[in-house]
């Protein structure tokens, strides 16, 4: 129990504090970033900034025609985790719960089944993710710590997120206690890895599209 109210406490407040500090910084440096003010003329195919942003987030979404059969799985299997992985997070009932004592506020659930089939599929999911990258020499060689470690801090609350629902290995206490500190391990290193792409990914894709229509280039 110790272990537990341990976890709930010092350990959730000082990973919660650490992920919100750690994503604000990582946004403001970006946003105050200096940057070469672009005085050139714009493109007679210049789109507003908004819409050049949504198209460049939209297309994106799937790969070009000439990528497509290689990178086609890879691609699905990164939507299923990424789905999964939000379904876990903000539709199960106990996410639920500590998100409306921290903020107030409460949505619907899926039933617990559910949940834990998805679960299921999430694992499977991220295990096809770390055996594709391992397979694939050219996805090895560029791979790093960061990567590696991404992956693990990942896929360690799902886990044991199953094995405290399925009471395996331990008393659910101690389970539910792992589970949480794996969780806080997840928030603590978020905003310094490149798992921050959840945050920024549609920042720079915006500006991106913007840039890319300002300078009157073809986005396919």
């Amino acid at each position: 129990m110790e272990l537990l109210e341990f976890a709930r406490g010092p350990a959730l407040i000082f990973s919660i504090t650490v992920f919100i500090a750690g994503v604000v910084f990582r946004l403001v440096s970006l946003f105050a970033m200096w940057r070469t003010k672009d005085s050139s003329e714009g493109s007679p195919r210049e789109q507003s900034a908004f819409v050049a942003a949504i198209k460049e987030i939209v297309r994106r979404m799937w790969p070009l025609p000439a990528y497509k059969q290689r990178s086609l799985f890879q691609l699905i299997n990164g939507y299923v985790f990424h789905i999964g992985l939000a379904i876990i997070v903000f539709l199960l009932l106990p996410h639920i719960l500590f998100f409306k004592d921290l903020t107030g506020l409460y949505w619907g659930h899926l039933p617990n089944n559910v949940i834990y089939a998805i679960s299921i599929v999430t694992l499977i999911s991220l295990i096809a993710a770390l055996i594709m990258r391992l397979g694939n020499p050219a996805q090895r060689i560029i791979s790093t710590f960061d990567d590696y470690f991404s992956w693990f801090v990942t896929f360690l609350p799902v886990i044991t997120g199953v094995m405290a629902t399925m009471h395996l290995g331990a008393r659910y206490e101690t389970l539910l206690a792992i589970h949480i500190l794996s969780v806080c391990l997840l928030l603590v290193y978020i905003p310094f890895g490149k798992m921050m792409h959840f945050v920024l990914v549609f920042i720079t894709r915006s500006q991106t599209g913007a840039h890319l229509s300002h300078r009157g280039a073809q986005q396919i």
